[in-house]
């Protein structure tokens, strides 16, 4: 045989078995959460798990629902707060912005996506706790400023650069020709961006958001810090939260000296990787469909 067939038959033996592994290590880490989560599922009851709020190791009970609410509503309002900024930013960046503007702000997003997640968390209690605090007061609420507002807000501020880059990325894709089509035929820039680019890019889009979902979802050390850490199903904007993250990050080092405390709190870890899944499942389905 021709070395550069064997060479080219072995190279893509190689990939694909580089591949296969990486694959494989979403599987082995679902399988051993889920193995790891098979005591305390069996010694209450899935349900109780999921949806009850008591949360005593000491009496046995370990009810995620308040830690699941909390990591919902905070990663709710960080995407409501950071996907329709974040998409006209990287229109604005893709369509309008003249060539030094790009130059100067690609960069810095650069620089927010690679900052470490406790430099945010800082900055969170410094910053945006005593703001929201204020601002409560000037409603006529009280709030010590650790809520569900300022993680939604902290954790808005760190997925942006995300969203903003992968949307410019693929903003870039659409071909120039349809631009230029559009404009010749009377169509005005914007209505070239809504109806076109937007259209003939909105896959990627979702692919974006789907991205910065997934890094708020999990995010654990910034929310940690500003989001307050109570085991409360919050009520309103300016009440605390405890999310599954944070739980973990609070909790592990503890869980050596109570029964089934191990096991519970695998069990949230597998949760949030079951959940993160499962929104990119969604996500994939839905880029398909809008592809079609």
């Amino acid at each position: 045989m021709d070395s550069r067939l064997l060479t080219d038959r072995m190279s893509r033996h190689v990939f694909f078995v580089l591949t296969f592994l990486v694959c494989l290590v979403m599987v082995i880490l679902a399988v051993v959460l889920w193995i790891k989560s098979l005591p305390v599922v069996q010694a209450t009851s899935l349900r109780d798990v999921l949806f009850t709020s008591d949360w005593n190791p000491e009496e046995g009970k370990f009810g995620l629902l308040p830690y699941m609410a909390g990591t919902v509503f905070v990663t709710a309002l960080a995407m409501l707060l950071a996907a329709p900024m974040s998409i006209l930013v990287a229109v604005y960046l893709s369509e309008y912005a003249p060539g030094w503007v790009r130059v100067a702000i690609l960069p810095v997003m650069d620089v927010l996506s690679g900052i470490p997640s406790i430099v945010y968390g800082v900055v969170g209690v410094l910053v945006v706790v005593p703001a929201v605090g204020k601002f409560s007061d000037m409603l006529g609420l009280y709030s010590s400023g650790y809520s569900l507002l300022a993680g939604g807000i902290v954790l808005a501020v760190m997925v942006s650069p995300f969203i903003i880059s992968v949307g410019r990325e693929v903003l870039s894709t659409v071909p120039a020709g349809l631009r230029d089509a559009s404009l010749s035929l009377g169509a005005t820039k914007w209505q070239t961006v809504k109806f076109v680019v937007l259209r003939r890019a909105r896959a990627g889009m979702v692919a974006a958001v789907m991205l910065g979902f997934s890094r708020a979802f999990g995010e654990t050390i910034a929310v940690l810090m500003v989001v307050g850490n109570v085991a409360q199903i919050p009520k309103s904007l300016f009440d605390p939260a405890y999310p599954l993250p944070a739980l973990l990050a609070n909790k592990y080092g503890e869980m050596m000296s109570v029964p089934l405390y191990d096991s519970a709190l695998l069990f949230s870890a597998f949760v949030l990787l079951a959940v993160v899944l499962l929104f990119n499942a969604m996500a994939r389905l839905a880029m398909k469909m809008i592809s079609n």
